[in-house]
C-alpha cells in the first residue's frame, strides 16, 4: 500500500516544486540575508502543497471521468482502483492540514522581519495556495478545466515561490528576484503546457478546456517555445545584475542548451502521445537549471 501512496504523491514532480524555493533561498544567501530555518520550512511547505495538488489532481480527474482508457501517460492510482475516493479525500485533508501547519510555522519564524499587514498577507497567500492546490481539478469550478492552470502555476511556482522565499528571508525585493521568479515561473508553466499538449484530445473529449486545448496543438507549440525561451533568457540575463564570471556563465549554458534542443524536438513532434518522455526531461531540466544557478552563485561569490 505504501508504494501505491508514493505513486499517488508523484515524487517526480517534487524537484520542480522545490526549484523556486531553492533558487530564492540561494539568492538570499548570495545577498547575505539567508535564514536556513525559514528556507527549510518554505521548502517543506512547498513539497506538501505539491503532494496535496497531486492527490487532488488524481481525485478530480478521476471523478470527472478525464482519467480513462484514452488518457496518455502513466495510469493513476484512482483510475486503476488502487485507492478509493474516500481514502483519497482523507489523504487530501491530512496533507492540507500538514501544509497549513508548516505554513504557519514558516510565517511565525519570519515574523520578526514582517509587519502585521505583511504577516496577514502571507497568511492569506498560504490559504490561497492550499485552495489552488485542490481546486485545479476538484469541484464544479475547477480552474484547470477552464484554461487557468497556466496562470496559477506561474504565480505559485514562480512569483510566490521565489519572491515569497526571498522576501521572508531578506525583507526586501531587488530586481533580480523578479527576473529569477519569471524564469522559474515560465519553465514550470512549460511543464504544465507540455502535459496539456500531450492530453489535448482526451481533455477536449472530457470537457477539460486547458489553455493548450483552447489554442490547438500548433499554437500550443508556439506558446511552449515562448515559455521555454523566456525562462532561458531570464536565467542567462541574471549574469548582468549578479556579475557572473565567465565560468559561472558558461555553466548555465549547459542546461540552457539541453532545454533548447528538447524544444526543437518537441516542435518537430506531430504525434502527441510521444511527448510524454519530454515531460520528465523538462521537469528535471528546470530543476537542473536551478542547481546550476546555485553553483553559479557559489562560484561567483568565492572565486
Amino acid at each position: 500500500m505504501l508504494k501505491t501512496w508514493i505513486k499517488a504523491a508523484r515524487l517526480r514532480t517534487l524537484p520542480l516544486a522545490a526549484s523556486g524555493i531553492i533558487a530564492g533561498a540561494t539568492l538570499a544567501w548570495y545577498n547575505n540575508a539567508i535564514s536556513w530555518a525559514i528556507s527549510g520550512l518554505a521548502l517543506l511547505t512547498a513539497l506538501l502543497l505539491q503532494i496535496l495538488s497531486n492527490f487532488a489532481n488524481d481525485y478530480g480527474d478521476f471523478t470527472k471521468g478525464t482519467d480513462n482508457e484514452r488518457r496518455v501517460g502513466p495510469e493513476r492510482t484512482m483510475q486503476s482502483g488502487a485507492i478509493a475516493p474516500l481514502q483519497m479525500r482523507r489523504a487530501m485533508v491530512m496533507t492540507g492540514l500538514l501544509s497549513f501547519a508548516s505554513g504557519l510555522g514558516l510565517i511565525y519564524l519570519a515574523a520578526a522581519n514582517l509587519g502585521s499587514v505583511v504577516w496577514l498577507v502571507f497568511g492569506i497567500l498560504g490559504l490561497l495556495a492550499i485552495a489552488a492546490a485542490v481546486m485545479y481539478t476538484v469541484g464544479k469550478r475547477a480552474y484547470g478545466y477552464h484554461g487557468l492552470g497556466d496562470v496559477m502555476v506561474f504565480i505559485f511556482f514562480g512569483l510566490a515561490s521565489v519572491v515569497g522565499t526571498y522576501f521572508l528571508n531578506a525583507g526586501k525585493l531587488p530586481l533580480e528576484v523578479w527576473v529569477l521568479a519569471i524564469g522559474i515561473g515560465t519553465l514550470s508553466t512549460g511543464v504544465l503546457n507540455l502535459n496539456n499538449m500531450r492530453d489535448i484530445d482526451n481533455d477536449l473529449a472530457s470537457g477539460k478546456r486547458t489553455l493548450a486545448a483552447q489554442l490547438g496543438y500548433a499554437k500550443a507549440k508556439k506558446y511552449h517555445s515562448f515559455l521555454i525561451l523566456t525562462g532561458i533568457v531570464c536565467f542567462l540575463g541574471l549574469a548582468f545584475p549578479l556579475n557572473y564570471s565567465f565560468w559561472t556563465y558558461f555553466i548555465l549554458i549547459i542546461p540552457s542548451r539541453q532545454l533548447a534542443l528538447d524544444l526543437k524536438r518537441i516542435n518537430k513532434q506531430e504525434d502527441k502521445s510521444k511527448l510524454d518522455p519530454f515531460l520528465k526531461k523538462l521537469s528535471l531540466g528546470t530543476f537542473f537549471m536551478t542547481v546550476t544557478f546555485v553553483i553559479a552563485l557559489v562560484l561567483t561569490k568565492f572565486i
